[in-house]
Protein backbone atom coordinates (compact mmCIF):
# COMPACT_ATOMS: atom_id res chain seq x y z
CA UNK A 1 0.00 0.00 0.00
CA UNK A 2 1.37 3.49 -0.92
CA UNK A 3 0.60 6.05 1.68
CA UNK A 4 0.41 10.08 0.65
CA UNK A 5 2.15 11.03 4.19
CA UNK A 6 1.97 14.44 5.93
CA UNK A 7 4.07 15.37 8.19
CA UNK A 8 5.14 18.46 10.98
CA UNK A 9 5.89 21.45 8.32
CA UNK A 10 8.69 22.79 11.03
CA UNK A 11 10.09 22.11 14.14
CA UNK A 12 12.75 23.68 16.23
CA UNK A 13 15.10 21.48 18.58
CA UNK A 14 17.46 22.32 21.35
CA UNK A 15 17.95 22.95 24.93
CA UNK A 16 16.76 25.94 25.74
CA UNK A 17 14.21 26.20 22.84
CA UNK A 18 11.10 26.63 25.30
CA UNK A 19 12.25 30.18 25.03
CA UNK A 20 12.13 30.76 22.01
CA UNK A 21 7.66 30.10 21.93
CA UNK A 22 7.17 34.06 22.17
CA UNK A 23 8.39 34.50 18.30
CA UNK A 24 6.92 31.32 16.77
CA UNK A 25 3.64 32.96 18.56
CA UNK A 26 4.02 36.17 17.74
CA UNK A 27 2.94 35.86 13.91
CA UNK A 28 -0.38 34.22 15.13
CA UNK A 29 -0.70 37.58 17.56
CA UNK A 30 -1.37 40.10 14.62
CA UNK A 31 -4.76 41.82 14.76
CA UNK A 32 -4.64 41.41 18.69
CA UNK A 33 -5.67 37.31 18.25
CA UNK A 34 -5.34 35.60 21.83
CA UNK A 35 -3.64 32.00 22.32
CA UNK A 36 -5.07 28.99 24.19
CA UNK A 37 -2.89 27.01 26.14
CA UNK A 38 -3.51 23.73 26.91
CA UNK A 39 -0.40 22.89 29.68
CA UNK A 40 -0.39 19.47 31.90
CA UNK A 41 -1.81 20.01 35.49
CA UNK A 42 1.39 18.31 36.30
CA UNK A 43 2.90 21.91 36.12
CA UNK A 44 0.27 24.17 37.86
CA UNK A 45 2.45 26.42 40.38
CA UNK A 46 5.64 24.92 38.72
CA UNK A 47 8.53 27.13 36.65
CA UNK A 48 7.03 26.12 33.39
CA UNK A 49 4.24 27.36 34.16
CA UNK A 50 5.32 30.74 35.48
CA UNK A 51 6.95 30.39 32.27
CA UNK A 52 4.46 30.92 29.61
CA UNK A 53 4.53 34.16 27.06
CA UNK A 54 0.88 35.27 28.23
CA UNK A 55 -0.57 38.59 26.97
CA UNK A 56 -4.00 39.74 27.45
CA UNK A 57 -6.55 37.61 26.30
CA UNK A 58 -4.88 34.52 26.41
CA UNK A 59 -6.80 31.58 27.91
CA UNK A 60 -4.68 29.06 29.78
CA UNK A 61 -6.20 25.27 30.31
CA UNK A 62 -4.63 23.15 32.77
CA UNK A 63 -5.62 19.40 31.18
CA UNK A 64 -6.50 16.75 33.63
CA UNK A 65 -3.97 13.65 32.85
CA UNK A 66 -5.33 11.87 35.61
CA UNK A 67 -7.04 9.82 32.81
CA UNK A 68 -6.97 9.64 29.15
CA UNK A 69 -8.95 12.40 27.02
CA UNK A 70 -12.46 11.55 26.71
CA UNK A 71 -14.71 12.83 23.79
CA UNK A 72 -16.49 14.49 26.51
CA UNK A 73 -13.29 16.47 28.09
CA UNK A 74 -12.73 17.67 24.11
CA UNK A 75 -16.85 18.85 23.78
CA UNK A 76 -16.28 20.46 26.99
CA UNK A 77 -13.16 22.12 26.54
CA UNK A 78 -14.28 23.73 22.93
CA UNK A 79 -17.93 24.70 24.60
CA UNK A 80 -15.89 27.22 27.65
CA UNK A 81 -13.65 28.71 24.73
CA UNK A 82 -16.56 29.27 22.31
CA UNK A 83 -18.30 31.09 25.66
CA UNK A 84 -15.59 33.48 26.38
CA UNK A 85 -17.03 35.53 23.18
CA UNK A 86 -13.60 36.27 21.68
CA UNK A 87 -13.80 34.34 18.56
CA UNK A 88 -11.47 31.53 17.14
CA UNK A 89 -8.16 32.23 18.84
CA UNK A 90 -5.15 32.48 16.75
CA UNK A 91 -3.36 29.85 18.04
CA UNK A 92 -3.40 26.70 20.45
CA UNK A 93 -0.29 25.74 21.77
CA UNK A 94 -0.21 22.31 23.70
CA UNK A 95 2.01 21.70 26.46
CA UNK A 96 2.48 18.28 28.09
CA UNK A 97 2.68 14.59 27.35
CA UNK A 98 0.48 12.31 24.71
CA UNK A 99 -2.84 13.18 26.42
CA UNK A 100 -2.27 16.91 26.57
CA UNK A 101 -0.33 17.10 23.16
CA UNK A 102 -4.03 15.10 21.83
CA UNK A 103 -6.16 17.44 23.98
CA UNK A 104 -4.89 20.49 22.18
CA UNK A 105 -4.90 18.83 18.60
CA UNK A 106 -8.54 17.66 19.06
CA UNK A 107 -9.55 21.20 20.25
CA UNK A 108 -7.98 22.72 17.50
CA UNK A 109 -9.98 20.64 15.12
CA UNK A 110 -13.28 20.92 16.76
CA UNK A 111 -13.09 24.51 17.03
CA UNK A 112 -13.50 24.76 13.14
CA UNK A 113 -15.83 22.08 12.75
CA UNK A 114 -19.45 21.39 13.22
CA UNK A 115 -20.61 18.57 15.79
CA UNK A 116 -19.34 16.71 18.68
CA UNK A 117 -15.57 14.78 19.07
CA UNK A 118 -16.92 11.46 19.27
CA UNK A 119 -18.50 12.19 15.39
CA UNK A 120 -15.14 12.14 14.10
CA UNK A 121 -13.45 9.62 15.60
CA UNK A 122 -12.04 7.29 12.76
CA UNK A 123 -9.88 8.18 9.51
CA UNK A 124 -10.34 11.50 7.12
CA UNK A 125 -13.46 12.34 8.93
CA UNK A 126 -12.30 16.05 9.93
CA UNK A 127 -13.01 18.32 6.71
CA UNK A 128 -11.87 21.76 7.73
CA UNK A 129 -8.62 23.33 8.99
CA UNK A 130 -8.31 23.20 12.38
CA UNK A 131 -6.84 26.19 14.58
CA UNK A 132 -2.87 27.04 14.08
CA UNK A 133 -1.43 24.44 16.63
CA UNK A 134 1.98 24.42 18.33
CA UNK A 135 3.27 21.20 20.42
CA UNK A 136 5.98 21.35 22.91
CA UNK A 137 6.29 18.04 24.40
CA UNK A 138 7.55 17.67 27.84
CA UNK A 139 7.35 14.12 27.80
CA UNK A 140 9.05 11.81 25.06
CA UNK A 141 8.05 8.86 23.44
CA UNK A 142 4.11 8.55 22.18
CA UNK A 143 5.16 10.51 18.97
CA UNK A 144 2.07 12.71 19.82
CA UNK A 145 4.13 15.66 18.37
CA UNK A 146 4.41 13.98 14.87
CA UNK A 147 1.07 11.95 14.61
CA UNK A 148 -1.66 12.57 12.62
CA UNK A 149 -4.25 11.24 15.53
CA UNK A 150 -5.32 12.74 18.86
CA UNK A 151 -7.09 9.33 20.70
CA UNK A 152 -9.66 9.93 22.73
CA UNK A 153 -12.19 7.87 24.60
CA UNK A 154 -15.97 7.46 24.32
CA UNK A 155 -16.74 6.35 27.85
CA UNK A 156 -20.80 6.24 26.11
CA UNK A 157 -20.02 3.69 23.65
CA UNK A 158 -16.64 2.14 24.83
CA UNK A 159 -14.53 3.07 21.89
CA UNK A 160 -10.78 3.85 22.15
CA UNK A 161 -10.10 5.63 19.00
CA UNK A 162 -8.17 8.67 17.34
CA UNK A 163 -9.33 11.39 15.12
CA UNK A 164 -7.20 10.50 12.19
CA UNK A 165 -6.77 13.49 9.87
CA UNK A 166 -3.82 15.67 8.14
CA UNK A 167 -5.35 18.43 9.89
CA UNK A 168 -4.68 17.00 12.94
CA UNK A 169 -1.09 17.70 12.79
CA UNK A 170 0.87 20.01 14.27
CA UNK A 171 2.13 22.94 12.25
CA UNK A 172 4.61 23.56 14.38
CA UNK A 173 6.89 21.69 16.94
CA UNK A 174 9.10 23.20 19.90
CA UNK A 175 11.37 20.39 21.02
CA UNK A 176 13.02 21.11 24.14
CA UNK A 177 14.58 18.04 26.02
CA UNK A 178 15.30 20.13 29.18
CA UNK A 179 11.33 20.46 29.81
CA UNK A 180 11.49 16.11 30.49
CA UNK A 181 14.37 16.70 33.50
CA UNK A 182 11.43 16.41 35.94
CA UNK A 183 9.76 13.32 34.91
CA UNK A 184 9.74 10.13 37.04
CA UNK A 185 11.23 7.98 36.41
CA UNK A 186 9.07 4.78 35.52
CA UNK A 187 6.50 7.51 33.63
CA UNK A 188 9.76 8.35 31.12
CA UNK A 189 10.84 4.33 30.83
CA UNK A 190 6.80 3.62 29.63
CA UNK A 191 6.27 6.31 27.66
CA UNK A 192 9.79 5.95 25.70
CA UNK A 193 8.67 2.61 25.35
CA UNK A 194 6.11 3.60 23.50
CA UNK A 195 8.39 4.55 20.85
CA UNK A 196 9.98 1.44 21.15
CA UNK A 197 6.82 -0.24 20.38
CA UNK A 198 5.71 1.49 17.56
CA UNK A 199 8.77 1.00 15.82
CA UNK A 200 8.25 -2.94 16.77
CA UNK A 201 5.06 -2.75 15.15
CA UNK A 202 5.99 -1.21 11.66
CA UNK A 203 8.81 -3.35 11.37
CA UNK A 204 6.98 -6.22 11.70
CA UNK A 205 3.89 -5.07 9.85
CA UNK A 206 2.43 -5.74 6.59
CA UNK A 207 2.24 -2.14 5.56
CA UNK A 208 6.17 -1.53 5.43
CA UNK A 209 8.11 0.92 3.08
CA UNK A 210 11.75 2.21 3.16
CA UNK A 211 10.91 4.94 4.77
CA UNK A 212 8.96 4.11 7.54
CA UNK A 213 11.31 1.49 7.70
CA UNK A 214 14.37 4.17 7.80
CA UNK A 215 12.43 5.87 10.51
CA UNK A 216 12.23 2.88 13.01
CA UNK A 217 15.11 1.27 12.82
CA UNK A 218 17.07 4.88 13.62
CA UNK A 219 14.27 5.22 16.66
CA UNK A 220 15.27 2.19 17.87
CA UNK A 221 18.61 2.71 17.88
CA UNK A 222 18.49 5.74 20.02
CA UNK A 223 16.24 3.58 22.16
CA UNK A 224 19.28 0.65 22.62
CA UNK A 225 21.36 3.89 23.28
CA UNK A 226 19.16 5.19 25.87
CA UNK A 227 18.04 2.20 27.77
CA UNK A 228 20.63 -0.05 27.79
CA UNK A 229 23.21 3.02 29.03
CA UNK A 230 23.88 3.53 33.19
CA UNK A 231 21.85 7.04 32.96
CA UNK A 232 18.70 6.94 30.83
CA UNK A 233 17.84 10.70 32.09
CA UNK A 234 20.88 12.12 31.32
CA UNK A 235 21.25 15.43 29.27
CA UNK A 236 22.28 13.32 26.36
CA UNK A 237 19.95 10.81 26.70
CA UNK A 238 17.11 12.95 26.90
CA UNK A 239 18.25 14.69 23.68
CA UNK A 240 18.35 11.04 21.73
CA UNK A 241 14.71 10.02 23.24
CA UNK A 242 13.67 13.09 22.09
CA UNK A 243 15.04 12.78 18.56
CA UNK A 244 13.32 9.03 18.70
CA UNK A 245 9.88 10.15 19.97
CA UNK A 246 9.85 12.32 16.74
CA UNK A 247 11.21 9.45 14.61
CA UNK A 248 8.52 7.07 16.00
CA UNK A 249 6.06 9.29 15.06
CA UNK A 250 6.93 9.73 11.92
CA UNK A 251 7.34 6.20 11.61
CA UNK A 252 3.63 5.35 12.25
CA UNK A 253 2.67 8.10 10.05
CA UNK A 254 4.32 5.99 6.92
CA UNK A 255 2.82 2.27 8.42
CA UNK A 256 0.43 1.43 11.36
CA UNK A 257 1.00 0.01 15.19
CA UNK A 258 0.36 -3.33 15.44
CA UNK A 259 -1.18 -6.04 18.02
CA UNK A 260 0.37 -4.37 21.35
CA UNK A 261 -1.89 -0.77 21.01
CA UNK A 262 -5.32 -2.63 19.91
CA UNK A 263 -4.65 -4.86 23.45
CA UNK A 264 -3.29 -1.90 25.38
CA UNK A 265 -6.37 -0.24 24.07
CA UNK A 266 -8.59 -2.79 25.65
CA UNK A 267 -6.75 -2.21 28.76
CA UNK A 268 -7.63 1.57 29.11
CA UNK A 269 -11.14 1.45 28.49
CA UNK A 270 -12.03 -1.55 30.84
CA UNK A 271 -9.47 -1.00 33.29
CA UNK A 272 -8.69 2.22 32.87
CA UNK A 273 -4.63 1.82 32.68
CA UNK A 274 -2.82 4.56 30.71
CA UNK A 275 -1.75 4.28 27.50
CA UNK A 276 1.84 3.91 28.11
CA UNK A 277 2.30 2.22 30.73
CA UNK A 278 -0.55 -0.15 29.41
CA UNK A 279 1.74 -0.96 25.97
CA UNK A 280 4.60 -2.30 28.10
CA UNK A 281 1.63 -4.76 30.07
CA UNK A 282 0.25 -5.73 26.45
CA UNK A 283 4.36 -6.35 25.22
CA UNK A 284 4.65 -8.73 28.11
CA UNK A 285 2.00 -11.12 26.66
CA UNK A 286 3.10 -10.94 23.25
CA UNK A 287 6.59 -12.83 22.92
CA UNK A 288 4.59 -15.67 20.27
CA UNK A 289 4.31 -12.43 18.22
CA UNK A 290 7.60 -10.46 18.76
CA UNK A 291 9.80 -13.01 19.98
CA UNK A 292 13.26 -10.92 20.01
CA UNK A 293 11.41 -7.80 20.50
CA UNK A 294 10.00 -8.95 24.11
CA UNK A 295 13.16 -10.52 25.14
CA UNK A 296 15.13 -6.52 24.49
CA UNK A 297 11.98 -5.23 26.16
CA UNK A 298 12.82 -7.12 29.73
CA UNK A 299 16.58 -6.36 29.18
CA UNK A 300 15.57 -2.88 29.34
CA UNK A 301 13.59 -3.57 32.11
CA UNK A 302 15.95 -5.10 33.82
CA UNK A 303 18.98 -2.53 32.95
CA UNK A 304 17.00 0.17 34.49
CA UNK A 305 15.48 -1.62 37.10
CA UNK A 306 11.93 -0.09 36.57
CA UNK A 307 8.75 -1.40 37.58
CA UNK A 308 6.18 -3.06 35.19
CA UNK A 309 3.36 -3.75 37.00
CA UNK A 310 1.61 -7.31 35.71
CA UNK A 311 -1.26 -9.39 37.35
CA UNK A 312 -4.81 -6.88 36.78
CA UNK A 313 -5.87 -9.28 34.25
CA UNK A 314 -5.34 -12.93 35.56
CA UNK A 315 -8.28 -13.17 37.55
CA UNK A 316 -11.13 -11.04 35.91
CA UNK A 317 -14.77 -12.07 35.79
CA UNK A 318 -15.86 -13.46 32.52
CA UNK A 319 -17.81 -10.43 31.29
CA UNK A 320 -14.20 -8.25 32.01
CA UNK A 321 -12.98 -10.40 29.28
CA UNK A 322 -14.84 -9.92 26.93
CA UNK A 323 -15.10 -6.43 27.21
CA UNK A 324 -11.70 -6.43 26.54
CA UNK A 325 -11.96 -8.45 23.58
CA UNK A 326 -14.60 -6.20 22.65
CA UNK A 327 -12.30 -2.83 23.10
CA UNK A 328 -9.56 -4.19 21.38
CA UNK A 329 -10.69 -5.89 18.00
CA UNK A 330 -12.59 -2.74 16.69
CA UNK A 331 -8.76 -1.86 16.29
CA UNK A 332 -8.91 -2.90 12.10
CA UNK A 333 -6.07 -1.22 10.58
CA UNK A 334 -3.55 -1.92 13.39
CA UNK A 335 -4.92 -5.76 13.42
CA UNK A 336 -4.66 -6.29 10.16
CA UNK A 337 -1.27 -4.64 9.86
CA UNK A 338 0.14 -7.26 12.25
CA UNK A 339 -2.01 -10.25 11.71
CA UNK A 340 -3.55 -9.95 8.34
CA UNK A 341 -6.98 -9.21 6.46
CA UNK A 342 -7.93 -12.83 8.33
CA UNK A 343 -7.26 -11.25 11.81
CA UNK A 344 -10.33 -12.07 13.36
CA UNK A 345 -9.43 -15.66 12.38
CA UNK A 346 -6.20 -15.57 14.90
CA UNK A 347 -7.01 -12.96 17.18
CA UNK A 348 -10.48 -14.61 18.70
CA UNK A 349 -12.44 -14.27 21.98
CA UNK A 350 -10.79 -17.40 23.53
CA UNK A 351 -6.66 -16.28 22.02
CA UNK A 352 -7.51 -12.64 23.53
CA UNK A 353 -8.82 -13.90 26.68
CA UNK A 354 -5.04 -16.47 27.17
CA UNK A 355 -3.43 -13.22 25.98
CA UNK A 356 -5.18 -10.86 28.56
CA UNK A 357 -4.37 -13.45 31.61
CA UNK A 358 -0.74 -13.11 31.00
CA UNK A 359 -0.94 -9.54 31.32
Amino acid sequence: MIKNCKQVLRYMFGRGAFARLPELLAPRREGGAWTAFFVDHWFRGQPLAAQLPLQKGDEVVFVDTTHEPKTSDIDQHCGKLRALGRGLPGAVCGIGGGATLDTAKAVSNLLTNPGKAEDYQGWDLVKVAGIYKIGVPTLSGTGAETSRTCVMTNTRTGVKLGMNSDFTIYDQLLLDPDLTASVPRNQYFYTGMDTYIHCIESLNGRYRNAIGDAFSRQALQLCDEVFMSDDMMSPENREKLMIASYLGGCAIANSFVGLVHPLSAGLSVVLGTHHCVGNCIALTALEEFYPEEVKRFWRMVEKQKVQIPLGACRDLAAERYAALFDASIQHEKPLENALGPDFRAVLTRGKAESLFRRM
